[in-house]
């Protein structure tokens, strides 16, 4: 075996080791922050993937949400968006609603009009009282919310666009059930109570105390569901509903949430089982909106509730609550014309 004379092992020691080129090492950086990019993209990818899949298949879809096309108003072409939300309570008091029990899961305890502008740098949402007296399309008149059982989804949409006269796009109906776990995997929703109060499906175990409170989801559930502790019954209920979701589009939004996803992902799994939706509003349509509302904020989100002229007694013995055709109309050419922002600030409404 020969072995290097020492001068070869001088050599070889002293001979300087190659250095990489800097595009070289340049080159290998980007190379490994391309892969980066892409590994976070492929995981990005999934997640909303599966949140979307969670939502679709989670939600129920209503095969035939709309009324005749005949019937309909003609499309928004301003780029503006309608949705119908409809809120129902199963575990109400029935007995206040009708003396047949058996259809009164079929009425909405809740109706909104939700109006998303074409600009997209607002949302209004218009509570319409349930007992309002109006015109049902081939029923004659009676109260908004009894359009469900007399004729389904598609009778309230299409009682709803004969008002306004504005085509609806999309309808979701949400069982109030699933506020509660929705406001636990958001850990809480503090809402700004302004009258405090005990309600009475937990009399005994919780009171309402003026001011900010931390709700969890049983007692967002009560505080939703209340009217029996207020004399003006529905009226303050109204106002109540619209207080939560205010505070919970405002924890939803908030870079505190958004940036959780396990946050995000048991949102969206407590919510979905809870909701009905049209079969074309699914998770991509929901994701393109909320891409188009990356920049709202609470302050954007303008809730009030549908003017009226106060309560009144029908033909036939209803306590019932009187329609403001003259403000209908002044809304309905609102949401025409793209302008409803206007008229909500020179009419004073909104939160």
């Amino acid at each position: 075996m020969t072995h290097p004379t020492d001068t070869e092992a001088v050599e070889t020691q002293s001979r300087p080791r190659r250095q990489k080129s800097p595009k070289k090492t340049a080159r290998n950086v980007l190379l490994g922050f391309a892969a980066v990019v892409v590994v976070i993209g492929l995981i990005c990818g999934a997640y909303i993937y599966n949140l979307a899949q969670t939502f679709n298949s989670g939600t129920t879809k209503i095969e035939a949400a709309f009324p005749d096309e005949t019937t309909r108003p003609t499309k928004n072409v301003t780029g503006a968006m309608n949705i119908l939300v409809m809120g129902k309570d199963k575990n109400r008091d029935r007995s206040l609603e009708t003396e047949d029990p058996s259809v009164t899961d079929q009425r909405a305890d809740t109706l909104m009009l939700v109006h998303i502008p074409a600009d997209r740098k607002n949302v209004f949402a218009i509570s319409i009282m349930r007992d309002t007296w109006v015109n049902i399309p081939g029923h004659g008149e009676a109260k908004i919310n009894a359009s469900m059982s007399l004729g389904g989804v598609p009778l309230t949409v299409q009682t709803v666009e004969s008002i306004f006269k504005q085509r609806i796009d999309h309808v979701a109906m949400v069982d109030f059930e699933g506020f509660k776990g929705l406001t636990d995997a958001l850990g809480g929703v503090e809402v700004n109570i302004k009258t405090g109060f005990t309600p009475s499906v937990l009399k005994g175990k919780v009171t309402f105390q003026p001011g900010k409170n931390l709700l969890d989801g049983e007692k967002a559930l009560a505080f939703v569901r209340e009217r029996k502790s207020f004399p003006d019954s529905d009226y303050s209920r109204v106002k109540n509903q619209q207080l939560f979701l205010k505070a919970i589009i405002s924890k939803i939004i908030s870079k505190e949430t958004l940036t959780n996803p396990i946050t995000v992902n048991n949102m969206v799994d407590s919510i979905s089982p809870y909701i009905s939706v049209d079969k074309d509003f699914d998770a991509g349509t929901i994701g393109g909106l909320a891409l188009q509302f990356k920049d709202l904020r609470e302050k954007d989100t303008v809730m009030f509730t549908l003017p009226n002229l106060g309560v009144g007694t029908s033909t036939d013995g209803q306590s019932i609550v009187l329609a403001d055709n003259a403000a209908i109309s002044g809304i309905a050419t609102a949401i025409e014309q793209d302008q409803l922002a206007a008229y909500v600030t020179a009419n004073g409404l909104g939160n």
